[in-house]
């Protein structure tokens, strides 16, 4: 991992975005980085777009901004694709992570002519066969991990047990869905 890796996440109010970035953040501290998790407040509402951030390091983060030019982006709803700039300021050396079943080739046009690498993963498909219902924050989570390595998948697994150990204590029969999530997130994201 390079000294500081910085994402930026877009989604809808109620996909879990937000909670997918303080999940990163919570992991990462408990391997020892420092980190950042916030999401961008606005008149947000189920379905409206948000945005929600997370820093990464081993180093003390000093600074206490939004993130304007990420090293990586993941894109939770491909519909925001056509209606926000979700390449703005990301560096060409780090990636965006899609959620879409279509090809990335199809989505390229929609990325106003980023040059840096494109991940794709079907959320949709890989939540439904692990949970049932449709929860894509599971399988971007563990995909934004696979794509920056920030943490190799071994301890990004057994750390996402632990807290959903936590998360869930009064609901313990939804941990495996969302690890099995995790799991067929790591081995598809293309």
């Amino acid at each position: 991992m390079k000294d500081l890796v910085e994402i930026r996440w877009h989604g809808r109010g109620g996909q879990g975005a937000k909670t997918a970035a303080l999940l990163l953040a919570d992991v990462a501290f408990s391997t020892g980085l420092y980190v950042q998790g916030f999401p961008e407040y606005g008149p947000e509402r189920m379905g409206a777009p948000i945005t929600a951030y997370n820093r990464l390091s081993a180093n003390k983060i000093r600074v206490h901004s939004n993130i304007y030019d990420p090293d990586y982006v993941v894109v939770v709803d491909e519909t925001l694709l056509e209606s926000v700039d979700v390449t703005k300021g990301l560096k060409e050396d780090g990636a965006i992570i899609i959620n879409t079943s279509q090809r990335k080739e199809s989505l390229i046009p929609l990325l106003n002519g980023y040059k840096g690498g494109v991940y794709t993963i079907d959320a949709r498909k890989i939540s439904i066969t692990a949970l049932g219902k449709y929860f894509p924050n599971s399988p971007m989570l563990a995909a934004i991990v696979k794509v920056s390595g920030v943490m190799d998948d071994e301890t990004f697994l057994e750390e996402m047990r632990k807290s959903y150990a936590h998360k869930f204590a009064s609901k313990p029969e939804v941990i495996e869905g969302n690890m099995m999530a995790l799991s067929l997130a790591l081995e598809e994201v293309r």
